[in-house]
């Protein structure tokens, strides 16, 4: 048996099985770090026991992704209250004496959209989510981006008419960078209620849709992803995917020659396959390389 854990901002979904058909999850309130990893270990070890072989952790972050550090498997810099520096993957590993796969949550549903979702056969494509906050990962030659620590694509800096939108932005480190404009806490304080009740002749289509598309070229005139798997609770509304696209497409110009800007931007800008999944899914993958497993 494989454990995966996607662990989130406010719940943390464990799951346990080998395989997306067998898996069976379960999910935990994201409370104190150590009630809740008390929880997620008493878990597995009741569902699982002996017959765990390893787990994986999707987290929300930022975090430390890299084995060889002295923080790996930690959150670091998180704004969520009571979670900066806590140890996930050393809590985990340590109550279920099993190996521990350890990534961001916007990774680890790179990892699942790759292998079962909507970026299969493609070696170089980005995932991004568009919800309470704004991640992305990208997959570069069939490896995923990590770099320095891992991609903050929701921290880029872009454009902001101040004049035209005084809204200054949510993110409590850098105010207007692309998640502070365009998540879906942004959203509900810029027009005082929740995306899902905006209707789709709503104004704030249209400025969403303008900052999205402004990180998305950021984004493929630096990594060149050959498709973008764009999901989260913001990108429900219907009517924003079209935008976006033709959004983009005006602001590239014609200066991305590719045929999949040019002419099929349906298939290049795309909604992920495996939804609300995708991230307990990357976890799974996570525990198959902690296993030893190809």
């Amino acid at each position: 048996m494989l454990g995966a854990i996607e662990a989130g901002g406010s719940k943390f979904v464990c799951g346990i099985g080998a395989t997306p058909a067998d898996l069976i999850t379960t999910q935990i309130p994201t409370t104190t770090p150590a009630e809740t990893l008390e929880a997620v270990v008493e878990f597995f070890r009741r569902e699982a026991g002996r017959d765990l072989e390893a787990v994986g952790i999707a987290s929300f972050g930022p975090v430390d992704p890299h084995p060889g550090s002295p923080t790996f498997g930690y959150i670091t810099c998180t704004p969520k209250l009571g979670w900066r520096g806590t140890d996930v993957a050393g809590t985990v590993g340590r109550g279920l004496g099993v190996p521990v796969g350890f990534d961001t949550d916007v990774n680890g549903a790179a990892l699942a959209e790759a292998r079962w979702g909507a970026a299969r056969g493609f070696a170089d494509f980005i995932y991004l989510t568009v919800g309470t906050g704004i991640g992305g990962g990208a997959m570069v030659n069939g490896k995923l981006l990590h770099g320095l620590l891992h991609p903050e694509m929701g921290h880029l800096r872009i454009p902001h008419d101040r004049a035209r939108d005084p809204y200054p932005g949510a993110c409590p480190f850098h105010g207007d960078c692309l998640e502070g404009l365009a998540s879906g806490p942004a959203l509900r304080a810029r027009w005082t209620m929740a995306p899902r009740e905006l209707p789709p002749a709503h104004p704030a289509w249209a400025l969403e849709a303008e900052y999205l598309a402004l990180g998305l070229h950021n984004l493929v005139c630096t990594l060149s992803p050959r498709r973008i798997v764009i999901g989260g609770g913001v990108l429900h509304q219907p009517c924003l995917l079209p935008m976006v696209r033709a959004e983009l497409a005006r602001l590239l110009n014609g200066y991305i020659e590719a045929v999949e800007i040019v002419e099929e931007m349906e298939s290049f800008l795309v909604l992920p396959e495996l939804g609300d999944r995708a991230g307990v899914l990357g976890a799974l993958v996570l525990a198959e390389e902690a296993a030893g497993r190809s």
